[in-house]
């Protein structure tokens, strides 16, 4: 309302103009008069305003309406306007004879020199009341004083003196005409003309001045002698209608003098009797200001009092008020008082604003009835009787409409009257910052007040015709209300003129006698079912037995999902898997090993059989493993339950099974979502009507909240509903379909989906025979017939007169021609279609008219008459007519069951259509009833959908897209070849377009009928004409040629046939939701009387069948055909549904694209749930503003039978899928390296042991070879019958190209090891901490102690949980950490293990297997997580309740061996502190248990093994495997007796290739890795290396086993290992120091290392690191004799490093005692020395022998002890050196690089 004009209107005028047009359009009943803004801004001479009186802006209009309308407590109290005085102001010229508006008036201009100011005469004198009211004014007798109003002055009144006479008396009559009067302020008299006052008096008026207009009051003195503002003056003929007093309602403020107390005790204008609600006390959101409505109903009855001012003088300063009659309101109430019942019901006030009074009533009847009251304003607290006769008076409820303020009590007859407040709820206007502001493109100053937006609402409102106000009124009841409605008129026979009027045909004959007459004509012949014209007659008997020709065109039992479904269906999982992400702990998908689901749909019989086919033809039950194949069939009912009475039973026994199964996922469906969303509180109060609430009960109930194993889907594809300000479904939570938006998304389809959008576009391809079409004729009919029935529902009209109307054309296209014309073109071309498409062929096929009637017993009426109308014509084998009632099944004649069956081909005997679909191929008429369409899916020979019913009473988006939505389906690409072309025509795409349309074999099709089905798709280019066709050349080409009868073809003149299908599409599968064209191959028919010029267009690609096409009422054609190009149809600015409201009527429009995301956010923001909306009751937190939204919920919405089953159907078998695979666990699955089982042992065990024999075990070999296969391409460790193997042998098997390793997908077992991913019951309280506050629950505790190897104290920290601190022991004074608990060797607990358990890990704290509840099973143990320290943060918050070792800082760059060393060392220096300890208590050092656990944390699996003998065969013996749990194989290794006596035990490797071979031996003396029992008495002088990052394992087990230590290997257990993807050695990226630039080549290994002091690109990485890493690349350089050569294998001494695949190395150590390989006879091919020490002696290196040419490879810390070791070991004896072949790694000196020397043997 923002207009640039606005400050050039006066206030006054802009009000003036809208009261004056208001008054005119209601009085008048022809002339429509002229808009208010015509009459604003569009008058020829706009008058010059002084500066004064122009208000330059529209808020000082509204301030001055305000002062003007508002009764503000804080002025005076003698400028108080009363209630009636609003009335008056709206009132015009009442007395004039015109209706016409009012002519502008040019007021003569003022005498020279005299004063012009406002409030003050000519003279100079002040006239205004509040200046004069203590004065003493002489008055000549006969005289009363009188307040006039100046338009300038509004919050003033100009008192003058007027001779009473000319003054009405009480009942508005005998004024005499003309005028008299004195100037109270100057004192002259004799003012014989009004005008000539006016202008003495300095009205400045802008209309004709009248006294009628412009004198207001009458003006009385008070007991106190205060002159101030009495009743109004009653101008009008008041009838019987006597006149009342009232008091101001206003606010009490400290400005108003405390003796003014209004009479019989009252306060505030209410009587004390009455209930005081917010606006009574003043608490209104409009400050307060309380107001009276002017709304009500007048109470008859007389009173004594006199509106004179005579009576008034001895009163208390009281306010009368008396009402002049409004012409408005004539016609209302009946004169004879009613005695007053008992009944009394308050109306609550509605939101009062700062308006007092009515603005609109019901609509005038063109003839006021007799002896009726005008309603008169009444104060609030008074009570009003309602009449008894007055519904019958009036034949209608009076609709009151609250305009402003609050209401008074009403008796009597209360339900005669509707009080809405929906008028005023329409301006509820919330407080808007100036950013939302801006986001409406406004500014503050633009904002009309709510008074003068309902005034301009009303004046539109009386500009309506009278069939539009019908349409207003119909429009305003619910869609219940409506059918109950036409249900009352239908039942009370109020529809008996109409249908009497119907009883004759358009030409005046008898209908029933002229059938009657037809069939006797006809005889017992009918019309022949097909393949023959109308004319052509058979019997009955013939007609049944006439058998179709079998087409099988669709296998409807093919069940296939398309690709965009897929793509929803993973969205939907994806969604899923964010809920169980999110952190809220709402739901644990790993908790889950099945899924089960219930769909609920709308009360609908179709809907739930077409859903049972979908899950029946999708195999979705055999997929979930819910029912097994066979039974899958019959079982699935119990799986679609609808939504009636009986859902409470079958829906307790679903919640039941959801409790009963705790570990399956249940997927609740709630399909069409939008349908019924009433509560359940409303729906008790509904009177039962069915539905209602049921939805609420089952989708809102407590037990589905917190169902934590339950997942609520609702699928719509109407969202609106859903989407408020009190939504319960999580924005994020919203899965919308997928957008085709590019022409490469629509080529790699199939087929497209041809919808809401798509039909509103198609409006301009500019083609005659659109898709979209509204029948012009019969609108006009429609209208002709409202007027005549005025008091019945239009629907009911339009109804009867399709009736009608298909009536006729049945006859007209069979026996009577000259019915033709009375047709409407329409009906008659679509009737033309169905009757004769059957004809053309042996097949019989034919299309589907949906008629949609929502009204049950308007369907039933009109499926009685046509079958009547049919069956008298002979038409009853041709077509079908069926009732589709969704309270009842499909019923179908047998005939045409027998010929459905005819055509599917493979039925059963006892097989009847149940779904819609199944009429595939059926001429028939569907008339489909209900309120609204419930979702089901149409066959593809749906051709017209006829919606000519759906009027005003569907204005919302939901129920229009719904109606629209029956013809929505997939069209075949062959429709449309340049899809662009047809189904976006956004200017981007046009040009393509073009070139596909001219690319194109064009075909000129003629386009003159209506049904045609080419009525296609013209690909529109770039320029389109005004009358949208096409302007390329082509078809400028095309519209020359004469229009022909058949089509045409430029290439091939071959003309096809009127009867044959013109490029019939392909068979395409029937898909969910009508995936699948539903089209059937149309035909053109006779030409018929289309009003349309024909014309031809070019087609681009074969013409073919197309989506059904639509006819629409007026009103859904003007909503929907408006789109313009990208942008959504007008329709969508509707309001979304009839169950939400706008919260403000100041909004944005929606938004332009059809995007999900952004509807949603509109729909959120902008609308709010209505009282009796499920989701009413879920109010946002009023402190914070959040709502509660379901974690559980989700919203798939997508466009009416785009394939939305399918996809959730699909989505439920990704999600079980999903579950199965997250109970799966990927496993390393390899076969052991380096076997060689052709010799056993010597010394073995007999195979049932279950722990090994020490004294036996002592005496087997140590294997040195390693059998890891993660060590596939590491160097060979050397034994003697390594160098007896064929060294081709070896080259084949070892030379191979770094390879994925193996896994397995393994089922997780109840003994696994979790990440933290994992959340269940029963390991809740092991991995989480209750609360926040217990984070710091966790104690710090440093510990120290010496480390011989590092040579210095070394100081750990323990993180401590309080709830692990019983594992500790802790000084008794500072709570100071003294040692870790360890158990004896003798202790016996079965619920505990006695080693503790380190698990080093490092980038792992999320995928780390470091939950080990489920592994231990729960029983007490001892787990300590070893770290980094910069990684200590992270893991301390994923794993609050697990004890922490953090090593020093300066290992954070450390490899696994520096946590390994630090584990073995902090241990042993533990042992120790405990046996002193326990020493004390008296236990012997002995008995302390010695031994941890060491232990990878990718352990996810531990299983024992068995050797099953099969009888028969005794070769092919098998392995039994069972999963066990780590407690168990714990408990069994730490029960071996004599365990201390041995420094390692392990377990092997799982592998699937394990056989009974491997297990022969029970237990192996070999190497052990990943899992380990580590003795650390035994072990206290063996170390790790504490430098290492690789192979720190072998290094250690050689070290073990050459200090002659024992090392097991349990064989009949095995470890599985995780494949983690994240973490570990991985996350080293080697990196320049100084990055020169982003884009650097990869760094190869070789260049990891460089001559000392050269320019080198130094490195970010450690030492060790680059070392060990270039070891393994550089074997070629460094020991090129060894490659291949595992006979002279490289020597290294005290060390095992890997220096690759191809080079064996042998280990030797350098301690006394030792024992190594023999090595006798074994020529070396190299020596690596590695930081050797003292126990490596010159004396030890001259044992060995080395090939001529041999290498060496020397590695020190740093340059000087390297020198010093070539030294102390005389190497240059033997060995050459050249000072090129000393080198370093690639580390700048800080980062202490390492050292190392080439030489070569001589």
């Amino acid at each position: 309302m923002g207009n640039s004009y606005a400050g050039q209107l006066k206030s006054a005028r802009f009000e003036e103009a809208l009261h004056n047009s208001i008054e005119a359009s209601l009085r008048c009943s022809s002339v429509v008069p002229r808009p208010i803004f015509s009459q604003l801004y569009l008058d020829p001479d706009q008058h010059s305003f002084s500066s004064a009186d122009v208000k330059p802006k529209v808020e000082d209009l509204d301030k001055d309406l305000v002062h003007r309308y508002t009764q503000n407590g804080s002025l005076d109290f003698s400028n108080n306007l009363t209630v009636n005085e609003m009335e008056d102001d709206e009132d015009d010229e009442e007395m004039s004879d015109s209706n016409s508006p009012p002519i502008p008036y040019s007021q003569k201009p003022a005498p020279e020199g005299s004063c012009t100011t406002d409030g003050f005469c000519q003279a100079g004198k002040d006239l205004r009341l509040v200046s004069l009211c203590m004065e003493q004014i002489d008055i000549p007798a006969g005289f009363l004083l009188v307040g006039a109003k100046s338009p300038n002055l509004p919050e003033h009144i100009l008192v003058c003196a007027v001779d009473k006479r000319f003054l009405p008396d009480d009942h508005g009559k005998n004024a005499l005409l003309g005028f008299s009067g004195n100037c109270i302020g100057c004192g002259e008299r004799g003012f014989r003309y009004f005008t000539e006052f006016s202008n003495h008096i300095n009205l400045k008026l802008t209309t004709q001045p009248k006294k009628q207009k412009h004198l207001k009051y009458y003006l009385v003195r008070s007991s106190q002698g205060v002159l101030s503002k009495g009743p109004l003056i009653c101008w009008k003929e008041c009838r019987s209608r006597q006149s009342s007093t009232s008091c101001y309602s206003i606010k009490p403020n400290s400005s108003v003098s405390s003796s003014v107390t209004p009479e019989n005790g009252t306060t505030n204008g209410y009587k004390s009797g009455f209930i005081q609600t917010d606006a009574a006390n003043g608490n209104s959101s409009h400050g307060g200001k309380s107001s009276a409505s002017g709304s009500a109903p007048a109470r008859p009855g007389s009173y004594s009092l006199s509106p004179r001012p005579s009576f008034a003088s001895g009163d208390q300063a009281t306010m009368f008020i008396s009402g002049p009659p409004k012409k408005r309101h004539r016609g209302w109430y009946p004169g004879s008082p009613v005695a007053q019942p008992a009944l009394v019901v308050p109306i609550p006030t509605v939101r009062p604003l700062s308006r007092t009074e009515s603005l609109l009533s019901a609509p005038v009847p063109q003839t006021p009835l007799t002896g009726i009251l005008q309603p008169r304003p009444i104060p609030a607290g008074e009570t009003v009787i309602v009449p008894e006769n007055l519904l019958s008076n009036s034949g209608v409820r009076p609709v009151i409409l609250i305009g402003y303020g609050t209401l008074p009590y009403f008796y009597g007859n209360v339900g005669d009257i509707v009080v809405s407040p929906l008028l005023v709820n329409c301006y509820k206007i919330p407080q808007l910052e100036n950013k939302d502001l801006e986001q409406l493109g406004l500014t503050g100053s633009q904002l009309l007040s709510v008074e003068n937006m309902i005034l301009l609402t009303i004046q539109y409102l009386v500009r309506l015709g009278q069939h539009q106000s019908r349409a207003l009124a119909e429009s305003m009841l619910t869609t219940s209300e409506f059918l109950k409605e036409i249900s009352y008129e239908l039942i009370t026979g109020k529809v008996s003129f109409l249908a009497s009027h119907f009883k004759t045909t358009s030409l005046g004959d008898d209908l029933d006698k002229l059938l009657e007459k037809m069939q006797q004509r006809r005889g017992d012949s009918v019309v022949t079912p097909f393949n023959g014209d109308l004319n052509e007659c058979v019997s009955p008997q013939e007609a049944a037995a006439m058998i179709p020709t079998q087409n099988l065109d669709s296998d409807n039992e093919t069940f296939q999902i398309y690709q965009p479904q897929l793509t929803v269906a993973r969205k939907l999982l994806s969604q899923v898997c964010a809920i169980a992400d999110s952190g809220s702990q709402s739901l644990d998908l790993g908790h889950f090993s099945k899924v089960d689901f219930i769909i609920i749909v709308p009360r609908s019989e179709v809907l739930v059989q077409q859903t049972l086919q979908r899950i029946r033809q999708s195999g979705v039950l055999v997929d979930l493993g819910l029912e097994e194949n066979g039974t899958a069939y019959q079982r699935a009912e119990k799986y679609v339950v609808r939504l009636d009475n009986e859902i409470q039973t079958k829906f307790e026994v679903f919640m039941r099974r959801v409790k009963q199964n705790p570990y399956t996922l249940f997927v609740l469906v709630h399909d069409n979502s939008h349908v019924e969303l009433t509560s359940v509180i409303s729906g008790s109060l509904s009177h039962g009507e069915p539905g209602h609430g049921l939805a609420d009960r089952v989708i809102n109930c407590r037990e589905v909240l917190e169902a934590f194993n339950l997942l609520v889907l609702q699928v719509t594809s109407c969202p609106y509903t859903l989407q408020t300000q009190q939504s319960r479904i999580s924005t994020s939570n919203e899965v919308h379909w997928i957008q085709l938006d590019s022409t490469e998304d629509m080529n790699s389809e199939e087929k497209l989906y041809f919808g809401l959008n798509e039909y509103s576009k198609s409006l301009q391809w500019g083609i005659t025979s659109p898709l979209l079409r509204c029948d012009e004729t019969f609108e006009k009919m429609v209208n002709t017939l409202l007027e005549r029935y005025p008091r019945l529902h239009s629907m009911v009209v339009r109804c009867y007169l399709l009736i009608q109307q298909y009536s006729e054309a049945l006859m007209a296209l069979t026996t009577m021609a000259s019915l033709r014309d009375h047709s409407t073109p329409e009906t008659l071309s679509i009737m033309d279609d169905l009757l004769s498409s059957p004809g053309k062929n042996k097949s019989g096929k034919g299309h589907m008219l949906i008629l949609r009637v929502p009204s049950v017993q308007l369907a039933m009426l009109a499926k009685e008459r046509l079958q009547e109308v049919r069956d008298k014509l002979g038409l009853q084998y041709r077509f079908e007519i069926i009732l589709g009632n969704p309270a009842s099944e499909l019923s179908v004649a047998t005939h045409f069951v027998t010929r459905l069956k005819t055509w599917r081909g493979n039925e059963a005997e006892e097989w009847t259509p149940r779904t819609y679909q199944d009429l595939e191929g059926l001429p028939c008429i569907v008339i489909l009833t209900g309120k609204d369409p419930l979702g089901e899916t149409f066959p593809r020979s749906l051709k017209y959908c006829d919606l000519r019913l759906i009027d005003s009473s569907y204005l919302t988006r939901t129920a229009l897209e719904q109606e629209v939505g029956l013809a929505c389906c997939y069209v075949s690409k062959e429709v449309i070849r340049g899809p662009t072309a047809a189904l976006d025509l956004s200017s981007k795409e046009q040009e393509r377009a073009t070139a596909s349309e001219n690319d194109a074999e064009e075909l000129l099709i003629d386009l003159e009928r209506p049904q045609s089905n080419s009525s296609a798709v013209t690909g529109t280019s770039g320029s389109i004409m005004e009358n949208g066709v096409s302007s390329s050349s082509t078809a400028d080409k095309s519209q020359k040629q004469p229009p022909t009868p058949s089509f045409q073809s430029p290439g091939n003149s071959a003309g096809l046939d009127e009867g044959v299908s013109a490029g019939i599409v392909e068979p395409l599968k029937q898909e969910c939701d009508s995936l699948g064209p539903p089209m059937a191959s149309s035909t053109t028919s006779k030409p018929s009387s289309s009003s349309s010029e024909p014309r031809s267009l070019p087609w681009p690609g074969p013409p073919a069948a197309l989506p059904p096409i639509v006819i629409l009422s007026k009103a859904a054609y003007s909503l929907l055909g408006s789109q313009r190009a990208g942008r959504l149809p007008a329709s969508a600015a509707l309001l979304p549904h009839a169950d939400v409201a706008w919260v403000s009527s100041l909004r944005p429009l929606p938004p332009r694209q059809a995007g999900g995301e952004e509807q949603s956010r509109y729909y959120r923001q902008w609308t709010s749930a209505r009282p009796h909306h499920a989701d009413y009751s879920n109010q946002p937190d009023p402190g914070s503003g959040a709502r509660a939204c379901h974690p559980r919920r989700l919203l798939l919405s997508g466009p009416p039978q785009v394939g939305k089953t399918g996809s959730y159907l699909q989505f439920l078998r990704i999600l079980f899928r999903m579950l199965i695979r997250l109970l799966e666990v990927d496993v390393y699955d390899e076969g052991e390296i380096n076997a060689d089982h052709s010799e056993s042992s010597e010394v073995s065990q007999s195979e049932g042991e279950p722990w090994p024999d020490i004294e036996s075990f002592s005496k087997m070999p140590f294997d040195v070879s390693v059998h890891d296969p993660k060590y596939r391409l590491m160097s060979l460790v050397y034994t003697e019958k390594l160098a007896g193997v064929k060294r081709e042998a070896i080259k084949e098997s070892k030379v191979e190209e770094p390879r994925k390793r193996e896994t397995v997908s393994m089922m997780l077992t109840k003994y696994a090891a979790y990440n933290t991913f994992h959340h269940c019951e029963q390991c809740h309280q092991y991995m989480d901490f209750t609360s926040a506050s217990q984070m710091s629950d966790s104690t710090l505790h440093a510990f120290t102690f010496s480390s011989s190897m590092l040579g210095e104290e070394v100081q750990l920290y323990f993180i401590i949980p309080k709830s692990k601190e019983s594992h500790f022991v802790f000084s008794k004074q500072g709570k100071h950490l003294e040692s870790m608990r360890l158990p004896l060797v003798s202790d016996k607990n079965l619920n505990a293990v006695k080693s503790p358990i380190f698990t080093p890990s490092s980038g792992r704290h999320e995928h780390g297997l470091l939950n080990l509840f489920h592994a231990m099973e729960g029983i007490s143990h001892l787990h300590l997580l070893v770290v980094k320290e910069y990684e200590m943060p992270l893991y301390r918050k994923y794993w609050p309740n697990h004890i922490m070792l953090v090593l020093p800082g300066m290992f954070n760059n450390a490899g696994v061996g520096a946590a390994r060393f630090l584990i073995k060392e902090l241990s042993y220096h533990n042992l120790e502190l405990e046996r002193n300890r326990l020493e004390e208590l008296g236990i012997k050092r002995q008995c302390v248990w010695p031994f941890i656990v060491v232990m990878d944390d990718s352990c996810v699996l531990w299983n024992i093994h068995s050797v099953e003998e099969q009888s028969s065969q005794p070769m092919e013996t098998g392995v039994s495997s069972k999963n066990v749990s780590l407690k168990s194989v714990l408990q069994h290794i730490e029960a071996t007796p004599k365990i201390v006596h041995y420094a390692i035990l392990g377990i092997q490797k799982w592998s699937s290739k394990l056989t009974s071979q491997s297990l022969k031996a029970p237990f192996s003396r070999c190497h052990v890795h990943d899992f380990i029992l580590l003795n650390i008495d035994l072990t206290q002088n063996v170390q790790y290396d504490f430098n290492r990052y690789f192979c720190e394992d072998v290094d250690f087990n050689l070290r073990t086993n050459s200090s002659g230590l024992l090392i097991c290997r349990f064989n009949n257990f095995s470890l599985m290992k995780k494949q983690v993807q994240v973490g570990g050695q991985r996350d080293f990226i080697i990196k320049p120091k100084i990055m020169v630039s982003e884009s650097l080549a990869p760094i190869l290994p070789l260049q990891y290392v460089c001559a000392p002091d050269c320019e080198h690109t130094l490195l970010a990485a450690p030492a060790q690191f680059l070392l060990e890493k270039f070891l393994q690349h550089a074997s070629y350089k460094l020991f090129p004799k060894a490659i291949q050569n595992f006979r002279s294998p490289v020597l290294a001494i005290d060390c095992y490093l890997n220096i690759g695949p191809e080079v064996a190395i042998c280990y030797v150590s350098s301690r006394p005692h030792s024992s190594n390989v023999n090595c006798e006879g074994v020529c070396f091919s190299g020596l690596l020395l590695y930081l050797c020490d003292s126990f490596v002696g010159a004396d030890l290196l001259k044992k060995f022998k080395f090939l001529k040419g041999a290498t060496l490879c020397v590695i020190c810390q740093d340059r000087s002890s390297l020198r010093q070791t070539i030294v102390r070991l005389e190497l240059e004896d033997e060995w050459q050196f050249r000072l090129r072949d000393e080198f370093q790694t690639a580390n700048s000196s800080d980062d202490k690089p390492l050292y190392f020397l080439t030489g070569r043997h001589v």
